[in-house]
């Protein structure tokens, strides 16, 4: 979006909140003043990547109050844009354009926002043509390949004063808000531990093959920035997670973000000074998984503060009760939280408050959306217009992504980390080798930072 246009849209919800409160609406034509707080600040939106993720943005796009214009689909899968263009057709009443590469869409100049939901290793390349272009982003999960790339997010949304939202929607949970605040304001005491968890039975991948790319799928543009390799069946339907580092993050970037994000948010810090891991493949040894899947990780903070993972991804067992959440410990007593609220113990275990959240968010379950995440894209969207701050900006994001690179990156080197708290870099040069990636020639960011 240009600052003429973000000025606008800002301008336009302030005209329109004056016409409210000095001149009455019932004093205009309806259809002129729908005109002046619609088309004013409607917010042209695109969405890049139309895979699992894609049913997230069905409601806060289609939602009247969102006032947002859906005006393409992109995704390098032919079937992905005529699936989602069906399936938006159930909540919109025009047809949005069908793009195979974003850098047509970033050309066009009506595009305020880019919703980002493509693979991992196009997460941050992609924010970082879309801010060059003018365009605010709402960034899904993990925003960042390795930890480089969370130094050039932040970089970038300084020197092009773009909005980058975060999109691990429990920050715009009210139970986890009103939680967070409660925590924050002494009612468990002095916060010390936060334990992160997530089970899931995952089944056998299959082994990877090379074999000609799959009928409708532009190989080289699903590749972007990362290095050039042949096809292999089955990577580009979901199975780009595991088959190696050049696409994935490992289940830390896909899932075990938002729980970290909560505790790192609970207990109020930065960058850990330690990094304990430990993690292997515990399951289906002989299949196409080339990743851990089982990974226990400790990050110690300064203060002692501890946060500590524990991820099975192919063992479904409830350990904790859930299949995903986070429990905060207080020198006073202690906290469950998850997508579906927070349940509030004392120091002896009595249940003292229990939010019984309605929230529809899915938890273990691939894809989908939910309320929190209309809240989440709602949020985005209403900052745009300069009514709300962001619940998860990029400097802020940025932070708990940088946990889940330190965890890969000490499971994939054996052997413990030693952290600056100051920027999250890493003391041991072996370690550092893995601080960025190689890309594709040609795809490397512009972007000089000097850090």
């Amino acid at each position: 979006m240009s600052e003429s246009r973000r000025k606008f849209l800002k301008g336009a919800a302030l005209s329109a909140a004056g016409i409210t409160l000095g001149t009455s609406a019932k004093a205009m034509s309806s259809s002129s003043y729908n005109r002046i707080i619609g088309a004013n600040d409607r917010i042209n939106v695109a969405i890049a990547g139309l895979g699992r993720r894609l049913g997230a943005y069905y409601e806060p796009i289609a939602a009247k109050e969102s006032n947002a214009r859906l005006i393409y689909l992109c995704d390098v899968m032919k079937s992905q844009r005529d699936r989602a263009a069906e399936k938006f057709s159930e909540y919109i009443n025009y047809k949005p354009k069908l793009e195979n590469d974003i850098r047509n869409i970033l050309a066009d100049s009506e595009v305020d926002a880019i919703i980002n939901a493509t693979p991992d290793h196009w997460h941050a390349p992609m924010a970082f043509m879309a801010l060059e272009a003018g365009k605010d982003v709402y960034l899904e999960k993990p925003v960042s390949h390795n930890p480089r790339e969370n130094e050039l997010l932040v970089a970038y949304q300084k020197k092009y004063d773009k909005l980058i939202q975060m999109g691990a929607q429990q920050r715009s949970s009210p139970e986890s808000i009103e939680i967070i605040g409660e925590i924050h304001n002494g009612r468990i005491g002095d916060v010390y531990k936060a334990l992160t968890f997530y089970s899931n039975d995952r089944g056998r991948v299959v082994n990877p093959e090379k074999a000609p790319p799959p009928e409708g799928l532009d190989w080289e543009l699903f590749q972007g920035p990362a290095p050039r390799k042949p096809y292999e069946h089955d990577t580009w339907n979901y199975n780009w997670h595991w088959y190696g580092w050049d696409y994935g993050t490992a289940e830390m970037g896909n899932n075990a973000t938002h729980e970290l994000d909560i505790a790192r948010w609970a207990l109020d810090v930065d960058y850990p000074q330690h990094v304990f891991v430990e993690s292997d493949k515990r399951h289906f040894k002989d299949d196409g998984w080339t990743m851990y899947d089982t990974m226990d990780a400790t990050f110690i903070f300064p203060g002692n503060k501890i946060i500590q993972w524990d991820g099975k991804s192919r063992n479904g067992q409830k350990t904790y009760g859930s299949g995903r959440g986070t429990i905060i410990y207080g020198s006073e007593g202690s906290v469950y939280v998850d997508r579906g609220g927070y349940k509030l113990f004392d120091r002896g275990g009595k249940l003292i408050k229990d939010s019984a959240s309605a929230s529809n968010e899915a938890g273990t379950a691939l894809g989908g959306g939910g309320d929190m995440s209309t809240r989440h894209v709602q949020n985005f969207f209403n900052t745009m217009r300069g009514k709300e701050k962001l619940n998860l900006p990029i400097e802020v994001g940025a932070k708990s992504q940088h946990l889940t690179h330190l965890a890969n990156i000490a499971s994939r080197i054996g052997k413990p980390l030693e952290v600056s708290t100051e920027n999250g870099r890493i003391y041991d040069r072996e370690a550092m080798k893995l601080w960025t990636r190689n890309y594709e020639p040609g795809w490397e960011p512009k972007l000089e930072t000097g850090i």
